[in-house]
Parts: C-alpha cells; structure tokens; sequence
C-alpha cells in the first residue's frame, strides 16, 4: 500500500459513510465530521425533521448528505434500503438507547427494547452493509460501543451493559471473519458523553459526581472527541487496525 502523507492520511473523498441515529448526538457529531473529511454521507435515523437538519449543516460546510429515514429495528425496512446501494465504504452502527433500571427490576419490555436495538438492529444494519463492503472488496464498519463493553456498572445498567459487551462480542467475530475479504471491523467504547440521551443522567448531581469520580481526566468526553475516533478509524490511517476498540474513556477502564 503506497504511503500516506500527513495531509491525506485523514481524508476520505470520493467515500460513501451511512451513520444510524445521525440525528442527534454522537451519530450527528460523526456525520459531520466524516462530510468534513471529505465523505458523502447517507443518515439514518426514524426522525426524518432531524435528519434534514443535519443534511442542510453538512450542505452549509460544502459537503454532500442525503437523508433515509427508517427504523433500524425493521430488518425488511433496512435490507430493502440497503438493496438501493451499489456501494458502502463506512458504516457507523451508532443507533442504541439506554433504560436504567435495577437488576432486580428490569422489566421484560425494557429488555427486549434494548436487545432490539443495540444487538438485533446492530447486527442487522451490520450484516446489510458488509454484504455490500464484501462485494466491492474493502469497507470498515464501525459498532458504536461504550466503555460499559469492557466492564460492569454498580448503577443500573446490567441490561446496557449486556448489550455493549454483545456488540464488542460482535465486532470482534466480524473482524475475524470479514478480514480476508477487505472488510474492517471496529469499536468505539466512549464514556459518559453530554448528548441528549445522557442528559438525564448528568443533571443528577449524585450521578454526576459517581461519574466524575471514576473518570481519571476528571470530566465526561464530548461528542466532537467520539467523532474525531470515528474519522480515524475510518480512514487510511486506520488501515491495519480491525478487532480492535477504541476506548475515548478519560481513563474510566484504566482503574
């Protein structure tokens, strides 16, 4: 593989990115910055309004996005969208939610929401794009993760966590599998991130301060900071790196 400049070694024109749950949050902060490297974004997420906020911010920035609003739980409705690609060079698998409960309260509907979503749904979205990447020779599919793949939680999260450690489960089976036909596959494993869907949690100052205080660097991370791995590993400077996860976790993993 001819060199990369420090100049190029990021960029990622003439790449063709889908990102699930672009609307808000992490997903939104990756899509832009994969359009500012140089890829055509296509999003994903049930909230079509959302969507085409994003795409007008990526337009605005000289980029080029468009907008595929399904729900990723819908296996016939993500297989049918993905039928429509002739290629995919990079997925970000980023749509999960989170439901904190106690252990000895976990509802079953509570449970089945998130195995749809952050396991089912991811394998789905997974599968449909390295079909794709499998086809064309080469491609990186990127699992949204947590830091909560790599350990326990004394707060509520034996459900969450359950599904993280499936998701790094997955990558790494994909990684093996998938390397030999072209096909990276990674994880990102943030910490406590300020996005809407941790909100909630952060504004409890009990909370906050658990978090805090299992955080070496002292402070919960930034979607920009999640969105700068995805470019990364996403880009040739990444090209020998697959069944790897990549913990942006300001040291929570390292106690």
């Amino acid at each position: 593989m001819p060199a990369k400049s420090a100049d190029n070694a990021f960029r990622l024109d003439g790449k063709r990115a889908l990102v699930t749950g672009a609307g808000r949050g992490i997903g939104r902060a990756a899509a832009l910055a994969l359009a500012a490297a140089g890829a055509e974004l296509v999003l994903v997420s049930r909230t079509a309004r959302e969507l085409d906020k994003v795409v007008d911010e990526i337009a605005s920035g000289g980029g080029t996005a468009r907008s595929l609003p399904i729900d990723v739980t819908r296996s016939d409705a993500v297989r049918g969208a993905f039928a429509e690609f002739d290629r995919l060079d990079i997925l970000v698998n980023n749509a999960g939610i989170n439901r904190p409960q106690p252990f000895l309260e976990v509802d079953e509907a509570t449970l089945d929401s998130l195995l749809a979503l952050n396991v089912r749904a991811a394998f789905i979205v997974a599968q449909a794009a390295a079909r794709l990447m499998v086809a064309n020779g080469s491609g990186v599919i990127i699992n949204m993760s947590s830091q909560m793949g790599h350990v326990g939680s004394e707060r509520d999260r034996t459900v969450y966590v359950m599904t993280k450690h499936a998701l790094e489960g997955l990558t790494k089976a994909m990684a093996a599998e998938l390397a030999p036909k072209g096909v990276r596959a990674v994880s990102i494993a943030p910490t406590f991130v300020e996005t809407p869907l941790s909100k909630p949690f952060l504004d409890d100052p009990d909370t906050r301060r658990w978090i805090l205080g299992r955080i070496p660097l002292g402070r919960v991370g930034t979607v920009e900071e999640v969105a700068s791995a995805v470019v990364f590993l996403a880009s040739p400077a990444a090209a020998l790196v697959t069944g790897s996860s990549l913990l942006v976790d300001g040291g929570w993993t390292a106690w």
